[in-house]
């Protein structure tokens, strides 16, 4: 599978225009969600163990993979973020296959990984704002969303 998806990623990178099939739709959109996740993860420099779990627990749920199966996906989604690429590229493949209601639910979700250190470094607040603004997000579902998160919370 590792292979599968680097073959799938680096396809789409050099502008080869891979099968256009549903499979290969979800795995790009799985790859965008972790790698974004974890670029969040690391914009305030410490990676901590509970952002990890949080991280893994949540693309499990999302997409139903198997323990094998995610720890593939964060090494490949490590990998492509290591890689620098912007983060128009992980926001344009969830615009494209993600509606509202779910991009809304990307956004709880990078709140939830902000949050779950109690608290709210200023890189981690910026990185949001721009996720947001790239999924075309309204500034009221941002807000929103994160007071809905801050109140499970409590």
């Amino acid at each position: 599978m590792l292979s599968y998806l680097k073959n799938l990623i680096s396809a789409n990178h050099n502008g080869n225009s891979p099968e256009k099939s549903g499979e290969d739709s979800e795995k790009k959109l799985q790859i965008a969600t972790c790698a974004l996740f974890i670029e969040l993860a690391h914009s305030d420099d410490e990676f901590s163990k509970e952002e990890k779990e949080l991280i893994i627990s949540l693309i499990q749920k999302e997409f139903g993979l198997d323990t094998e199966e995610m720890g593939e996906l964060m090494i490949l989604a490590d990998e492509k973020m290591k890689k620098n690429i912007s983060l128009y590229e992980y926001t344009d493949i969830i615009n494209r296959y993600f509606d509202k209601n779910e991009k809304y639910k990307i956004l709880k979700n990078l709140w939830k990984l902000v949050l779950i250190d109690g608290k709210l470094d200023v890189h981690e607040e910026y990185f949001i704002r721009k996720v947001s603004s790239n999924l075309n997000m309204e500034h009221k579902d941002l807000i929103a969303s994160k007071l809905e998160v801050k109140n499970s919370m409590n």
